[in-house]
């Protein structure tokens, strides 16, 4: 059979080091990932089979230095007790001719074990009991006890544990014996002509073979030498039906008397010479009973070792089996969140096929409200007064123009009751898509949207809407908007807005005689409108050269007349700009809408879905498969050199 090169002890306790830390590395970042996939709703970690094999194995023995838990399992009534007792050198357990059961797990312990270990880490699941009878472990108890006591005669290396029968048709023993599997090192298999075919018995090796185990067989109550021609046709049988390779095989007389005095012999047989010998012949005994404590502490523990974590370790990340199967579950799920997620975008539910505008007088007034602070000094004050001299000049004609026309409603006004009609036809539209989205039935989705299309919820949003929308300041957002945009360009063109004030100033100079000149020759108010032309010069230089370096959100233009479509090329190109600036206004007014339907259709949802979408691309899942990745190398490292046996 395959056996391990001799490895010296330095590089074998170098090895349980570098796995000791991947594996807790492994065993913390998969943690994280389900605290982080909690949204998801996968399956929880603990039940699961290589999680628990690596919660109550790989990461409690890897710890402290190289231990064997060595468990005796089979079924009932073929001695299992006379081989623990053998093992601990003293009639440690119970023993009687009549199948009364271990019903609980014992263990022995070398004497300054506990001091350096932490029983209750390797055996979870138990209740740990100190054993001061023989007979503890026959009781009757509904919790999961594992009776413990120190034993001088144990190696130092080993924990020996008798186990309750694995054929037994009480449920309980199952659980024991799936938790003894787990965290055991070494199964000693004990046989018999009557159990080696048994189907509770072959169901508990097989998985003790997938995690590849490493198991010892022994064929217990033979007559020999008579049954040396016939266990190998029953080991064949066993081998074949459970997967298992055994590491060693020993046979052991039917003598009662010998069993119970503690003086039992086991002889080791060859298994491959076995296995030549399953179609009939006898396997000659080497004559010499062996110690099987002896052997698993010393001859046998470095490759045992070797094999139980590598075995533990190919069951970790084995691709159908192991933490792989748990990130696709995680994958899987986060992609019906984002599926979800991509549903509910509220860019998508809210489809804006209209939006009305800002006025464009509303925008030029802001722009050059703007400019008027950035004045200082003299130019201000001649700016300022010839304005004011113009506004008093003009005001006359306003109040002639208002008796025409009649009262004209505010522009701000007008706009929100615009834009209220647009927040109106988008809901509906909204509704329509999110019955159409019920019907598609996703199942992450369908009890949030019966609460939302159910009973009075749009006249309670749309109340709720119209309540919000009356109390929003267009003049601030737009105000906002364009001081923010108009300082990232004094800022990034600092130069060019320089050159801008000097040409300010300039106008300024030449506004008094413009004013007086025009007034003189009997323009009039004119005048005023000519003078702010001259200054607007400057706000057109503005839109030319800096709408791309404010993100499309432009400085001013001379007026309305100016945005019409008539406009010379040089003004096309204004208009342009300017339109990116009413854009950028209406995507304030658009992203308001949006949010406010997040909040109001689906609360913490779509953050929730988002949440969830993104965890297969999160920092905890990528820890996780380097870690995983990091002990594939390592495991990869650690096949034996195998020589033929």
């Amino acid at each position: 059979m395959p056996v391990h090169a001799e490895l010296e002890p330095a590089e074998i306790t170098g090895r349980f080091r570098r796995f000791a830390d991947s594996v807790e590395r492994l065993a913390r970042t998969l943690r994280d990932l389900e605290r982080h996939a909690r949204l998801l709703k996968v399956a929880p970690l603990h039940g699961r089979e290589w999680y628990e094999l690596l919660r109550q194995k790989l990461v409690p023995q890897l710890r402290d230095e190289a231990f064997l838990v060595v468990a005796v399992v089979g079924g009932t009534n073929i001695g299992k007790s006379v081989i623990f007792n053998h093992l601990a050198g003293c009639r440690a357990s119970a023993t009687s001719p009549l199948a009364s059961g271990t019903k609980h797990p014992v263990c022995l312990v070398p004497p300054r074990f506990v001091e350096q270990h932490d029983l209750a880490a390797i055996f979870q699941g138990f209740r740990l009991l100190e054993w001061d009878r023989a007979d503890a472990a026959l009781e009757d108890r509904s919790e999961h006890c594992l009776f413990w006591r120190k034993s001088p005669q144990t190696p130092e290396n080993l924990l020996v544990l008798d186990t309750p029968d694995i054929d037994s048709d009480a449920p309980v023993n199952w659980q024991r014996a799936d938790h003894i599997r787990r965290c055991a090192d070494v199964l000693i298999a004990v046989l018999t002509q009557q159990k080696y075919n048994d189907a509770a018995v072959k169901q508990f090796f097989r998985k003790a073979a997938a995690e590849d185990k490493a198991v010892i067989v022994v064929f217990n109550q033979c007559q020999l030498p008579e049954d040396d021609e016939y266990w190998p046709l029953w080991l064949g049988t066993f081998s074949r039906e459970t997967g298992v390779e055994p590491e060693i095989v020993y046979v052991a007389p039917s003598d009662r008397r010998a069993a119970e005095a503690n003086a039992l012999g086991f002889y080791e047989r060859d298994w491959k010479t076995a296995e030549t010998a399953r179609g009939g012949g006898t396997v000659e005994s080497d004559g010499e009973a062996r110690d099987l404590a002896d052997d698993l502490s010393r001859l046998k523990f470095a490759e045992i070792k070797l094999r139980t974590l590598r075995g533990s370790l190919k069951a970790l990340v084995d691709a159908d089996f192991g933490v792989p199967t748990y990130l696709r579950e995680v994958d899987v799920a986060g992609g019906r969140f984002r599926s979800a997620s991509e549903i509910l975008s509220a860019e998508k539910l809210a489809r804006l096929d209209s939006w009305p505008p800002v006025p464009n007088r509303l925008l030029v007034n802001e722009i050059r409200e703007w400019w008027r602070e950035q004045r200082e000094g003299w130019s201000a004050k001649v700016h300022n007064f010839y304005n004011t001299l113009g506004t008093g000049l003009t005001w006359p004609f306003r109040i002639a123009s208002k008796k025409l026309r009649g009262e004209q409603p505010e522009p701000w006004d007008v706009y929100r009751k615009r834009e209220w009609s647009a927040i109106l036809e988008t809901v509906e539209k909204a509704y329509e898509r999110l019955t159409m989205l019920r019907e598609l039935g996703n199942p992450l989705l369908t009890e949030r949207l019966d609460a939302v299309l159910g009973g009075t919820s749009r006249v309670e949003l749309l109340r709720t809407l119209e309540a919000e929308h009356g109390k929003i300041d267009f003049e601030q957002e737009l105000s906002e908007l364009v001081v923010r945009e108009m300082r990232t360009f004094r800022d990034e063109s600092p130069r060019f807005y320089e050159f801008l004030k000097r040409l300010d100033k300039t106008a300024a100079l030449v506004r008094p005689a413009t004013s007086v000149v025009l007034f003189v020759v009997g323009v009039g108010p004119a005048g005023d409108a000519a003078a702010h032309a001259i200054t607007d010069t400057a706000l057109q230089t503005v839109i030319h050269t800096v709408g791309d370096v404010t993100g499309g959100t432009v400085a001013a233009a001379v007026g309305d007349t100016a945005i019409s479509g008539t406009a010379s090329s040089s003004m096309g190109y204004v208009e342009a700009k300017f339109r990116r600036l009413q854009a950028g206004f209406t995507a304030r007014r658009v992203g308001w809408l949006i949010a406010a339907l997040d909040r109001r259709l689906w609360g913490t949802l779509l953050e929730e879905l988002a949440t969830g979408a993104g965890v297969s691309e999160s920092q905890p899942y990528r820890e996780v498969q380097a870690a995983l990745e990091i002990l594939e190398k390592q495991l990869a490292a650690t096949q034996p050199e195998t020589v033929a046996g």
